[in-house]
């Protein structure tokens, strides 16, 4: 591979990694050299636990679809011990990567103690961190650039392995929001201090402007970037306007940029679709970045199902997965409504797997791998193997509390007993 386009990887990792896809060693590395896969890791992470075992998580071109959680503390509820109970409980149930988006507390002692705790890849939004710093003393918009570059660096040297960066919130998207028509305007927290900070300053965002030197910072650390989406639509009538789609022309350069420097990076994508523009949006922002791997928020298909929107979001989720997305953020039954519980986060993680297996089930590189789970569940349902049946379940746990609260006096199932059709026509058959 080309020196330095990504992490000193040795050769057993990528063999790990490789099996674990299924994928041949040599297009493994063929994606990352490109830039279409990545594996986030932070060289000094590595170093502080080099005699514990870090899960490898590859995202990308070819790769199953990954699942990031999101735990992390509010001004309004600070409880150390619950978020890393979420983190834990989000790794059980299958997330691949967790994000601390923590606003409240000791932010230095939740990170840290998250990336103790989670042996998986952990990711952090700095940007919370120098602005809530500022806060303290004054507001969000007297941030320095040195501030939002200090937090960085911060967070990459505490062993954070990938950090959502706002850079393509610049004054040109900004000029095309301030033209548009939307509904709500800026959802996203990060990509709010920016817009914020850039009106009230009369300035270009410093990790645009300074982009150079957020990738010396990335380097240095084999940071992974994660583009973020700060003009990402968050209602369905604001969905694929211009502000999102010149944010990501903007991500697209960016991306170029971090490749040429042997930085690994990921794009953010769209929080509220509608299903019929989905498939358009996820082959836009891929193309338009190079086939980067792609995080999607979603993204969530009605505005009206508070309470269920891990469900809305799973739909949208899975659509998306089918047509080239990489990456999907769970959402919780909280979401737009109060902080996640720990069952929340529970929940929200199975629904989040549940689609990106379905996506897994048609996508390119994974659906001959994928199949082999749902061929084996087929076969032991029709041998009525319960066994197997509640093994094979993406959550044993649940599906063996319902078989048990209602069981059969035969070894079919209570819908059916001996009515059972699989169990009738198998019987049928072999008189024949």
């Amino acid at each position: 591979m080309r020196p330095g386009i990504v992490f000193n990887w040795e050769e057993k990792d990528l063999e790990k990694v490789s099996l674990a896809e299924g994928i041949s060693l040599e297009r493994l590395k063929r994606e990352l050299e490109a830039g279409r896969v990545v594996i986030p890791r932070n060289a000094k992470r590595a170093e502080q636990t080099e005699n514990r075992e870090r899960a490898l998580k590859a995202i990308g071109e070819g790769m199953s679809t990954k699942v990031n959680v999101n735990v992390g503390t509010s001004k309004d509820y600070v409880n150390l011990e619950e978020e890393v109970e979420k983190a834990k409980v989000a790794v059980k149930y299958g997330a691949d990567t967790i994000m601390d988006l923590s606003t409240g507390g000791d932010l230095d002692e939740i990170r840290g103690t998250i990336l103790k705790e989670i042996d998986e890849p952990v990711g952090t939004v700095p940007i919370y961190q120098a602005a809530l710093e500022k806060t303290e003393e004054r507001a969000v918009v007297d941030m320095s650039p040195d501030d939002m570059f200090n937090a960085v660096r911060k967070h990459a040297e505490d062993g954070i392995d990938f950090v959502t960066i706002h850079a393509g919130v610049n004054l040109n998207s900004l000029e095309r929001l301030r033209k548009s028509e939307r509904i709500l305007d800026v959802v996203s927290r990060g990509g709010a201090f920016l817009v914020a900070w850039m009106i009230h300053n009369e300035q270009e965002n410093p990790f645009y402007e300074e982009y150079d030197y957020l990738l010396e910072i990335a380097k240095e650390y084999d940071l992974t970037l994660s583009l973020g989406d700060g003009m990402r639509p968050g209602c369905i009538s604001d969905a694929s306007d211009r502000a999102k789609y010149m944010e990501t022309i903007v991500l697209g350069e960016l991306v170029e940029q971090a490749r040429k420097e042997g930085v690994q990076a990921m794009v953010e994508g769209p929080g509220h679709m509608p299903l019929d523009e989905i498939e358009a949006s996820v082959k836009t922002i891929k193309h338009i970045t190079d086939f980067a791997p792609l995080y999607l928020l979603g993204p969530l298909v009605t505005d009206v199902a508070p309470g269920y929107d891990h469900f809305v979001s799973a739909i949208g989720g899975a659509i998306a997965g089918m047509y080239g997305a990489d990456f999907l953020c769970m959402v919780s039954p909280s979401e737009h409504l109060a902080l996640p519980s720990i069952n929340d986060v529970k929940e929200g993680t199975i629904i989040t797997k549940i689609a990106a297996h379905v996506a897994d089930l048609v996508k390119e590189g994974q659906r001959e791998k994928a199949r082999l789970l749902d061929d084996e569940m087929a076969h032991a349902r029709k041998n009525l193997d319960w066994k197997r049946q509640l093994e094979i379940a993406i959550n044993p746990g649940e599906a063996r509390r319902i078989r048990n609260g209602r069981p059969s006096e035969s070894d079919a199932c209570s819908i059916c007993g001996d009515l059972c059709a699989i169990k009738m026509v198998k019987e049928f058959l072999k008189r024949k």
